[in-house]
């Protein structure tokens, strides 16, 4: 199973903000879209990097609750992004994400546009759904056998 099944299955919705946004901004983007993560675009769109629960968290442990409003996204993500390309595998996104310690993968086309964003739950979801199936065919074939 590829990436781009994940995607055509739960939507090419990515959710974006600037590097200029502020922590409390960044959080209230994670709590009304219910995401973990945000990909951080430059005003081209081209990605800069990813703001996530942890990224708002150390920011927060480190300076205090003063964080949200002095602390700017830029300051604060992840500037080494991890990506994925949709004709890569499930099983190759989940090693990535497992190799690099990160649960989201921004999918991104051969010319490094954003295309969408997978987690790792979404991955696990598929596999677990491809291995169910797997199975459903074994038992399918034994029964007529």
């Amino acid at each position: 199973m590829l990436i781009a099944h994940v995607l055509r299955d739960k939507g090419a919705a990515v959710h974006t903000l600037p590097a200029g946004a502020t922590l409390e901004e960044a959080a209230g983007e994670l709590d009304q879209r219910r995401v973990g993560s945000l990909v951080v675009v430059d005003e081209n769109g081209a990605i800069v990097g990813v703001f996530s629960e942890r990224d708002l968290v150390r920011e927060v442990a480190k300076r205090g609750c003063a964080a949200l409003s002095d602390t700017s996204v830029g300051e604060a993500m992840t500037r080494n992004v991890v990506t994925a390309h949709a004709d890569e595998t499930v099983d190759e996104g989940l090693a990535r994400m497992t190799d690099r310690r990160v649960r989201h993968l921004p999918v991104v086309n051969a010319e490094g546009g954003l295309i969408g964003i997978v987690s790792i739950g979404d991955l696990v979801k598929h596999r677990i759904a491809a291995a169910e199936a797997e199975a459903a065919a074994m038992q399918a074939y034994i029964a007529t056998h």
